[in-house]
């Protein structure tokens, strides 16, 4: 397993290095610096009160923690988020609630889970494209079964 090193920097006294639970999992926690009160349905940032430095070719996922998925409905919107490696403000968690009842998120509190994965960026052009087996086979085009 490669070791790469990330530098964050507290931005409040409450912030917590991202840490992993187990030897080898892929997802590192990432903490709450306030508490915040989600109706169903409804979504919010949540601040880490962390800023990091992201070496450039890499990028710092932000995935839903599994738990809070199932027992809760909080997932992360727009999962899996991004941290770009030039973004030096404080991250934020946006998460929303798609359960049946609000659920409170407090202090100290794992909310989602950041994975390190290299970033590789395309030379975008115009030209026409190949064929291929699918073509444009889309939404559905290989059915249920």
């Amino acid at each position: 397993m490669q070791i790469v090193e990330i530098k964050f920097q507290k931005l409040h006294p409450d912030a917590q290095i991202p840490s992993y639970a187990h030897v080898g999992d892929a997802g590192a926690d990432v903490y709450s610096v306030a508490e915040l009160t989600l109706e169903p349905l409804n979504r919010a940032a949540i601040p880490t009160g962390l800023a990091v430095d992201i070496p450039i070719g890499y990028e710092l996922q932000v995935r839903p923690k599994s738990g809070l998925a199932l027992k809760h409905g909080i997932s992360v919107l727009n999962s899996p988020g991004t941290v770009d490696a030039g973004y030096r403000g404080e991250i934020q968690i946006i998460v929303i609630n798609l359960g049946t009842e609000a659920y409170t998120f407090s202090k100290g509190q794992k909310i989602a889970q950041l994975v390190l994965k290299p970033v590789v960026q395309a030379n975008y052009i115009e030209g026409e494209l190949g064929s291929s087996d699918r073509g444009t086979g889309g939404f559905g085009s290989t059915g249920l079964h």
